[in-house]
């Protein structure tokens, strides 16, 4: 039975996980049985648009993870106090307990000279000793986005800053949620769970099974024409995109159902072939994006 259709794969129930994880997660702290936990948003070489996509979530939403869930201590981005105020924050938080999130490579090159965050007592602080501060320190430590967990853009050939995803900086385990940008459902998913029940089951990319266990091929609306060798020749056509470069075939995540945008839509919904911005060695390894040879 084609995958597509098949029933006993319940993606309509996916689909609610991080919703339920969520509001599991708010109603176990309402009632004790958990503790919010602190929370540090750490915007490394990147373009912020990983915390842009949190903001843009919805069931669960931003104000639900800030309000309820957690203690959001720093952000750059999203912080009311600036400059050394803003780094006071996030130093206020040495020795003691939180969860740290992280968007953006790790510039090495110089000793990170190139990704300067804020000053601290009159001194500049890099992306480079900030992650290895905070990162070793952590309870728990959520790469989120591609180039946090594998470098992604900003480490993309010819890579002037040498910049490498985190989990090449720490000792110990980074649980990476891989996405340009990361869904915010695949964060606040990821997060409730950590929270309720500790580490999530991965892959042996570090990647929770819970959102990057299926391929985008096997759920994708438009494989019934690729089984039948239907192919679009250009962009635009409503049939499969295989041939014009579409990385559904060898990329793992659940964009199909999830939709983005308050589940408007996704790029295949588009006409966009997948480019695999999910998939490790992104974007290099996954150029070219589209293929205007489809004979």
């Amino acid at each position: 039975m084609n995958k597509v259709n098949n029933p006993c794969l319940n993606y309509s129930t996916r689909l609610k996980t991080a919703s339920v994880l969520v509001h599991k997660a708010i109603e176990a702290i309402k009632h004790k049985d958990i503790q919010k936990r602190n929370l540090i948003w750490l915007e490394l070489t990147g373009c912020s648009g990983n915390i842009i996509s949190l903001l843009n979530g919805a069931n669960p939403d931003f104000k639900s993870l800030a309000s309820q869930m957690v203690n959001f201590i720093y952000d750059n981005s999203l912080m009311a106090a600036e400059g050394e105020a803003a780094m006071e924050k996030l130093y206020s938080m040495t020795g003691r307990d939180y969860i740290l999130a992280v968007e953006g490579a790790v510039s090495t090159k110089d000793n990170g000279l190139y990704n300067i965050i804020g000053r601290w007592k009159g001194h500049p602080v890099t992306a480079y000793e900030v992650i290895k501060e905070f990162g070793e320190q952590a309870a728990y430590v959520i790469a989120v986005g591609t180039c946090a967990s594998d470098g992604g853009i900003s480490a993309a050939r010819p890579n002037p800053a040498g910049c490498i995803g985190i989990q090449d900086m720490l000792d110990r385990k980074v649980i990476k949620l891989p996405g340009c940008p990361c869904h915010p459902d695949w964060f606040m998913g990821t997060l409730a769970y950590v929270m309720l029940f500790g580490e999530p089951e991965t892959d042996n990319r570090q990647r929770p099974l819970m959102f990057y266990s299926t391929l985008i091929h096997d759920i994708c609306p438009r494989r019934p024409y690729f089984d039948q060798g239907i192919f679009a020749s250009k962009l635009g056509e409503k049939t499969c995109m295989f041939k014009l470069g579409c990385r559904g075939p060898v990329t793992r995540v659940d964009c199909p159902i999830r939709k983005w945008n308050d589940r408007v839509n996704w790029p295949i919904g588009d006409n966009t072939p997948c480019i695999g911005c999910a998939m490790f060695g992104f974007p290099d390894q996954m150029e070219p994006f589209i293929s205007y040879d489809t004979t």
